[in-house]
């Protein structure tokens, strides 16, 4: 019989896990078709699903049994992946490259996390807090005495993209009093488009860097000072206009920002992780701090359940479970988020960070190249704008691609029939990655419409639909800062335990480095137009068209 899932025959011997050899060999005989494991099993979608606070994950419609499902648990315990996620609750240094801990738990639960670091949490909090209600009640004044109406947060990679997405997602809970901007890439446009609409008077900055000397962090906040100081604000009152999340604290008073205002980071807590603690400041600003408490409480609720749960009723260690089922045994490469809610339409780009930049590894936690994969590549859209560009790849295409659908069971407008067509096709979507359409539906189907045998024959072929591809659905009941902390959080331990499983290190990121490192050696390149003739012929012809271009 053909194997279904076409490359288990290729599966190589890369993990030393005592569980590894069953799992291979449960990969190597499998040739079930979802569609014959539903029939076979009426209580399969009861059987295979999870609910945690206000999510409901089913995970029915993957290629696994009870014996591949065990299976699959016994490797996590081979991993210790049991005693991993004791590690991190308890500050162990799980991140063994910087030699720290990874307590970004500790800012939402921190009944669970060493208790050294509550205080320092709890002043954070509080600081935020006594921001966020100086701005919201006009205490809080800019240079000339009017209120501010306007926050512009200036930051990149996890100063950016978690926040952006929170306040994107949960536009219904914000607060009318206050417009919150975002400014991130060095390219100019991006501040000076958020600039044009903004009056220097009513506008506060939120600096979020924690050298405060990141390239593009750096240069707009120097640029959003011009724009000040053009106006006619004097340096001693920039503090009127500037906050800073940051553990620089000297270069953010240099720059003009009171000691008072500067709030802190630190080395405990990852960028891509950070959204929770200080970087979180716009969040607050755009939905008030009650909501960005709940937002944490959200949070909570997925980190308990991670903390307490058994492996095969733990959300987050089942869904790395099943990525670490295709990647290591069917060539899975590749993964679409696709919620089919608006509002989290910068889901995909946030999770593209946690995931890939955590999970994007070539060594194992010491320093051993791998001979397996490690990350996959995390891509998406919202639905239904997805439908209309890249489903037709998920359906016919010859890439393998695991699937995740997300969605909301109420409503985010009153347009309920908007609401039932959206959940209409996000059902329909995963029900036609698992049923698809063999070549006797799409040839009977042409003879219905009118075709003769002949041209039904030449046509059905290119309108069969293999099926039988795997999804995961995750339904908020409702998408507010509760089910979104959840959702976060979800996929926050997610990535972790598939570092564990993969034997890496998800809390560092040095590939970031070098491209950095190069651009500010080519930066006065581009200015002089002298190059460095060690330089290959490629980097120098570039210099010296941008370079003429710039000038």
């Amino acid at each position: 019989m053909t194997n279904n899932l076409d490359s288990n025959t290729s599966i190589k011997d890369h993990y030393s896990y005592p569980s590894w050899e069953k799992l291979k060999s449960l990969a190597l005989s499998w040739d079930e078709n979802l569609t014959n494991l539903f029939a076979k099993d009426p209580k399969r979608a009861e059987k295979y699903s999870l609910s945690v606070g206000q999510i409901f994950l089913d995970f029915s419609k993957n290629h696994i049994d009870e014996d591949i499902f065990e299976a699959l648990c016994e490797i996590a315990n081979d991993a210790k992946l049991p005693a991993w996620i004791q590690a991190l609750y308890s500050g162990d240094l799980v991140n063994n490259t910087e030699h720290r801990p990874a307590l970004h738990t500790a800012l939402r639960t921190p009944e669970l996390c060493p208790s050294e670091k509550q205080a320092e949490v709890k002043a954070a909090l509080e600081k935020v807090e006594t921001l966020v209600n100086e701005v919201h009640t006009g205490q809080w004044l800019g240079h000339t005495g009017k209120a501010i109406t306007d926050v512009v947060n200036i930051g990149i990679g996890g100063s950016d993209l978690g926040p952006r997405m929170v306040v994107t997602a949960l536009k219904a809970f914000k607060n009318k009093s206050l417009e919150v901007h975002f400014a991130a890439n060095i390219d100019g446009a991006d501040l000076a488009d958020q600039l044009e609409a903004l009056n220097p008077e009513t506008t506060l900055f939120v600096i979020a860097s924690k050298s405060f000397s990141t390239l593009e962090t750096r240069e707009n906040a120097l640029a959003a000072r011009r724009w000040l100081l053009n106006f006619g604000c004097k340096h001693e009152q920039l503090q009127h206009h500037f906050v800073a999340v940051s553990s620089n604290i000297s270069a953010a008073i240099e720059f003009g920002i009171a000691e008072n205002n500067i709030l802190p980071m630190w080395s405990w807590v990852g960028g891509r992780y950070s959204l929770w603690s200080a970087i979180g400041l716009p969040i607050a600003f755009a939905l008030g701090f009650d909501n960005f408490r709940r937002l944490l409480d959200g949070a909570a609720v997925m980190d308990r359940h991670f903390h307490d749960a058994p492996l095969k009723e733990n959300m987050p260690a089942v869904l790395a479970l099943l990525t670490f089922w295709y990647s290591s045994t069917q060539g899975y490469e590749s993964q679409a988020i696709l919620p089919y809610a608006q509002r989290l339409n910068r889901l995909p780009a946030y999770l593209q960070q946690l995931d890939m930049e955590s999970l994007g590894k070539r060594v194992n936690h010491n320093g051993n190249p791998l001979d397996y994969n490690s990350g996959l590549i995390l891509w998406g859209t919202e639905g239904t704008n997805g439908q209309h560009s890249f489903h037709q790849l998920l359906h016919q295409g010859t890439r393998k691609v695991l699937v995740d659908f997300i969605a909301s069971i109420k409503p985010m407008s009153g347009l309920d029939s908007h609401h039932h067509y959206l959940s209409a096709n996000c059902i329909g979507q995963s029900q036609a990655l698992l049923a698809g359409k063999s070549f006797e539906q799409a040839y009977e189907e042409l003879l219905e419409s009118g075709k003769t045998e002949d041209e039904a024959r030449k046509i059905a072929p290119h309108k069969v639909i293999p099926g039988n591809r795997p999804s995961n659905t995750l339904l908020l009941e409702q998408l507010t800062p509760e089910s979104l902390g959840s959702l976060i959080a979800l996929y926050e331990h997610k990535v972790y335990c598939l570092g564990v499983l993969w034997d890496l290190n998800p809390f560092d990121q040095w590939g970031v480095e070098l491209g950095k490192q190069l651009g500010m050696k080519i930066y006065p390149a581009l200015t002089s137009g002298e190059c460095p003739d060690s330089w290959d012929s490629s980097t120098r012809s570039l210099i010296a068209k941008l370079g003429a271009t710039g000038k």
